[in-house]
């Protein structure tokens, strides 16, 4: 009896053994399951990096902005995820423009604009009312519109891109600053500014010199002013300097004390940044912003100077997806077809 009590406890003590080494292994490759997965939900070395661009799609001009999304998606490998901003009654819309053409590969996500956010900031006065547009001012709000991004490429819709927008997007920002924009006095020799009549390049274009607090800003007029329609934007110290504030603050001075006007310099959304970013901002490549080239329908440019640009600005009044412009060929290449049959082109006269 002892030697059969001795064996069945010599049992008990192997089954107790053998049932803790099962337990053990499972909760151990339990474990390691679970830190791998951790591991690659935080650094996934294989996920390529996403290049938010933001433009808009306004109503009657939905056509620039389409033309604008072909253009980059064509001239790049990378991973471009479009954010195309629009006022509520305009998403249907754009939806369809691109789910319905040769769009449809894109990635993109729709915005909606809710312009209630300027109301009592613009001043009703204009002389180019087209600037007055909400989503001129889309380019203030970049932080409420775009969350989950570090750095941020907006786009006005009147432009071509001709290189790969990885190059924009690798512009690099100085410490402290929260944008990167074109210098007016950086125009390749081939766009002399005399054949530009009125354009202007300096603060004195913008800004009312006549009014003490813009004088009080201690900001020489002659100080080269820069276009921004073309933005590499760090979120991060947009919001840290609080950017879009200090930009409405602007625009509600200019509200009280008529700072500036369109019929100035011909940007009631340039002058406000102006103030803010000024001394402040980054710059980039002149190549990655070739404008005015809907200034005056008869300053026509090279054609080995025009392909060299990276990206092709028609700012000014002269569209041209309308008559008269310039360089229209360049730009209509890469149109898309409105399904709806709404947008047309028109180059006569």
């Amino acid at each position: 009896m002892a030697l059969l009590r001795k064996i069945n406890q010599v049992l008990l003590f192997l089954l107790i053994v053998t049932l803790c080494g099962i337990l053990y292994k499972k909760v151990h490759k339990g474990t390691m399951v679970k830190a791998e997965t951790d591991d690659d939900s935080e650094t996934p070395e294989d996920l390529e990096e996403e290049i938010p661009v933001v433009i808009c799609a306004a109503a009657g001009r939905m056509g620039a902005a389409m033309a604008a999304i072909n253009s980059i998606y064509s001239n790049t490998d990378a991973n471009i995820v479009f954010y195309v901003v629009g006022l509520r009654n305009t998403l249907t819309r754009i939806r369809k423009w691109i789910e319905h053409s040769k769009l449809r590969e894109i990635n993109f996500k729709i915005v909606e604009f809710n312009p209630m956010v300027l109301k009592g900031k613009i001043r009703p006065d204009s002389s180019r009312p087209e600037l007055l547009q909400p989503l001129n001012f889309v380019r203030f709000y970049l932080p409420l519109l775009i969350h989950q991004h570090e750095k941020v490429i907006y786009l006005d819709d009147d432009v071509i891109v001709q290189g790969d927008i990885q190059e924009l997007y690798d512009t690099t920002l100085a410490r402290g600053h929260a944008a990167a924009f074109s210098d007016d006095c950086d125009l390749p020799a081939a766009q002399d500014i005399n054949r530009l009549v009125g354009l202007q390049n300096t603060y004195m274009g913008y800004l009312d010199y006549r009014k003490k607090t813009i004088k009080d800003l201690g900001i020489s007029p002659s100080t080269c002013s820069f276009n921004p329609g073309v933005i590499v934007a760090n979120m991060t110290e947009w919001k840290h300097q609080r950017i879009t504030k200090q930009l409405e603050k602007w625009m509600q001075k200019n509200v009280e004390e008529n700072l500036y006007s369109s019929s100035l310099g011909g940007g009631v959304a340039t002058s406000p940044m102006l103030i803010v970013f000024h001394g402040k901002y980054s710059t980039i490549n002149p190549l990655w912003h070739i404008r005015h080239l809907g200034w005056n329908p008869d300053a026509r440019y090279s054609e080995h100077f025009l392909q060299e640009a990276k990206l092709l600005h028609w700012n000014g009044r002269h569209k041209p997806w309308d008559f008269p412009s310039v360089h229209n060929d360049l730009w209509e290449s890469w149109f898309v077809p409105d399904p709806a049959g709404i947008f047309k082109l028109n180059h006569n006269s």
